[in-house]
């Protein structure tokens, strides 16, 4: 057995055509400019870099891109101003807060500050809840949407499966549990302190991975035809590499997102398809 690779490339390319021709008629009929406002604190190269592949998502779909940039020494109070202005334009339809942030800025202050409604990274409280509960409208992380769209182009069947989620961040992990449930899978949500973690990953139809070490699940993990998402991405001297031995795991999975070129394409698209949406619901507002 060999694993079909699901091509996120390819996928997200797809979607991009399309979002451009979405955000091209919101422009048309509504005369609205859709734009994504991306809040930096601090110069970490990491997000600057994120900052700048964000960017060129944006102009990928003919979308505006506003850099909001404050200094290290910015004092939480004046981040909140910054946010509560982000919050109150009408010319600002999607806010986002990169990572990460000085340690004397409380990051979750400034999450539970945005507006829900322009919260296109699905990370505030009401989003979070929304998604919980499944009561729509609400926005999801755009990692974990990615990568259920690349299950349900490639045609998997979720209605009673077993799904294995390792990884219990907010973003990635949790969010991605949810969504299998919304499906009808029966859900463990599993992390590094799982007592026998290679015995629960076995039983899973469907095997998702997002705790962040390279490599640490092997293919006797691996259940005989199990379809594997791979959210992983750590840069060793090897180059990027996933939760999961690529190669091996392949010779056990019917399916399996790579590592680079899986879910990885797939997140800035989704989360363009968030901004769709949320400049969507301001023009009908």
């Amino acid at each position: 057995m060999s694993a079909q690779l699901l091509d996120g490339r390819a996928l997200a390319k797809q979607l991009r055509e399309g979002l451009k021709k979405d955000f091209a008629a919101l422009r048309g009929y509504a005369g609205l400019l859709p734009t994504l406002a991306v809040l930096r604190v601090g110069d970490d190269d990491a997000s600057a870099g994120y900052a700048r592949a964000i960017q060129k998502s944006c102009d990928s779909v003919g979308v505006e891109f506003h850099a909001v940039e404050l200094p290290y020494a910015v004092q939480q109070e004046e981040v909140e101003e910054t946010l509560a202005d982000l919050n109150s334009s009408p010319s600002i339809h999607g806010i986002m807060i990169l990572e990460p942030i000085p340690a004397h800025i409380a990051l979750a202050a400034l999450i539970d500050r945005i507006n829900p409604a322009k919260d296109v990274d699905g990370v505030h409280p009401i989003n979070a809840g929304r998604l919980a509960a499944d009561r729509q409208p609400y926005f999801v992380p755009a990692t974990p949407a990615g990568g259920i769209r690349l299950l349900e182009a490639a045609g998997v069947d979720f209605k009673g499966r077993e799904a294995v989620v390792v990884g219990r961040s907010d973003i990635v992990g949790k969010p991605m549990a949810l969504l299998l449930l919304h499906r009808h899978c029966t859900v463990t949500l599993a992390h590094s302190r799982t007592v026998d973690l290679p015995a629960v990953c076995r039983r899973a139809d469907i095997l998702c991975l997002a705790v962040g070490r390279p490599e640490l699940v092997r293919a006797d993990w691996v259940k005989p035809g199990a379809v594997v998402v791979d959210f992983g991405t750590t840069y060793t001297e090897a180059g990027l590499k996933g939760d999961c031995d690529q190669a091996g795991v392949a010779e056990q999975a019917s399916l399996l997102t790579p590592v680079p070129g899986g879910t990885g394409p797939m997140t800035n698209v989704m989360l363009m398809e968030n901004l769709l949406r949320a400049a969507e619901r301001a023009a009908s507002s």
